[in-house]
């Protein structure tokens, strides 16, 4: 994998990993009381949707299990849409979505 491959699915293991450890022993209600939560969870998401995008059209045609335009695509509705987020998709996609995405990546940087 090329170094600059490399460097952007670390920063989305990074990214990953810090959302996950933001919702550790949180609730679904604590993100509609906690701001900070919210923005923190967007935050990454954005991230990991960036750097996504960043990857090499090569390197992602080696991981077709990797769901690449959806990640981009959540980023930038996050960004673009940044008035309309549904709270609801966005723990989903933390709680559901981010754990299988970290082995992916997790699994991807080794090789």
């Amino acid at each position: 994998m090329d170094i600059e491959d490399s460097v952007r699915i670390r920063h989305m293991i990074d990214a990953a990993e810090s959302a996950l450890r933001f919702v550790k022993g949180r609730s679904r209600a604590d993100l509609d009381r906690d701001e900070m939560l919210h923005f923190a969870l967007i935050r990454a998401i954005e991230i990991i949707g960036e750097a996504a995008s960043r990857v090499s059209v090569e390197a992602r045609s080696t991981s077709p299990g990797v769901p690449w335009p959806e990640i981009i695509g959540m980023r930038n509705r996050l960004v673009h849409a940044y008035f309309d987020v549904n709270l609801d998709i966005l723990w989903r996609t933390v709680q559901d979505a981010i754990p299988v995405l970290l082995v992916q990546l997790k699994t991807i940087h080794l090789s």
